[in-house]
């Protein structure tokens, strides 16, 4: 079967298509195989690639497969699911650490990872779901926060983001959104109380602010500014991090949480039901074929468009 593999650690150029022998049913015990129709291009993906998280993956090195989430056909059956249901859910790459990624035309995957897939949702949108889903609402529940509780969600015109910012409204938490401009008024239909447009994080701390001068209960930090965000926080403020490189010294009695998504299928199917329902809203910025891992690589890193690139398989 067709791979892209990661065959050292540097830039979009050491992504390479390579073959691999296909999967066979039950070579893995506990484990179900899936032919991937789309995969999503995650920004953990970039950073593992790049060789930032090189120490946190420990014996793992070049050549591996990355990607985490998928939408495809099942080829195994499971309780609740036969052969050919269409099925979404991601890969936790870092928890498995075994270079087995979704940049792949079939994987092995636990059957308690997927969630059916409504007829009426593309494969493409799915696959930009499920990770992004996990995070946006696993990181909210670590933050605990009260209704009316006002939240700072940066990166909000992305996929983590505007996740986030939808979550947030329907539990009754007042949400101000950094968006790339020309989104202001879809984030403030999606449940935005406040919009404002990304800059410099000087500029986006000034910004917030101004709208809210006691400063805000919490950040969900889509954006992975880091840092640079801590003077809108309340004393007793809270912090969600995304990115282990992106985790700010706490300060001022800020508690600083971070987040590291795993496999939640109730909610992914109740997600992807939303999605089906017009409900729920995600983005997909491009959709690319596998051979062209690399330019969805350099297009995401360029920040092309604010959305999830897709790998159709």
């Amino acid at each position: 079967m067709r791979v892209v593999e990661v065959t050292a650690y540097g830039g979009p150029e050491v992504l390479r298509m390579a073959r691999r022998p296909e999967p066979e049913a039950g070579d893995v015990p506990g484990r179900v195989r899936v032919r991937l129709k789309a995969a999503g291009v995650n920004q953990a993906d970039l950073r593992i690639r790049a060789g930032h998280y090189a120490d946190a993956v420990g014996a793992l090195t070049p050549p591996f497969v990355l990607g985490t989430d998928f939408a495809g056909k099942l080829l195994d059956p499971v309780p609740g699911l036969e052969p050919g249901a269409r099925v979404a859910g991601f890969v936790p790459w870092y928890t498995e650490l075994t270079g087995e990624g979704t940049y792949a035309e079939i994987v092995r995957v636990a059957p308690e990872w997927l969630a059916p897939v409504p007829d009426d949702v593309e494969f493409t949108v799915a696959a930009s779901l499920p990770l992004a889903s996990a995070t946006a609402q696993q990181g909210l529940d670590r933050l605990t926060l009260p209704p009316g509780a006002t939240l700072l969600v940066t990166g909000a015109s992305a996929v983590v983001g505007r996740l986030a910012v939808q979550y947030a409204s329907a539990a009754g938490l007042r949400v101000v959104a950094v968006v790339h401009e020309g989104d202001e008024s879809e984030l403030r239909v999606l449940g935005a109380d406040h919009v404002i447009t990304r800059g410099t994080p000087e500029e986006v701390v000034a910004k917030v602010l101004e709208g809210d001068p006691d400063r805000v209960h919490a950040v969900f930090d889509g954006a992975l500014v880091g840092e640079a965000l801590l003077p809108v926080l309340r004393d007793d403020g809270v912090f969600l991090a995304l990115a282990p490189d992106r985790v700010p010294v706490p300060e001022r009695d800020i508690r600083v949480e971070t987040v590291r998504a795993q496999p939640d299928v109730v909610r992914l199917k109740e997600s992807l039901q939303k999605v089906a329902d017009r409900e729920l809203t995600t983005r997909v910025a491009d959709v690319m074929p596998l051979e062209e891992a690399a330019e969805a690589h350099r297009r995401a890193e360029a920040g092309h468009r604010p959305g999830r690139i897709i790998l159709m398989i």
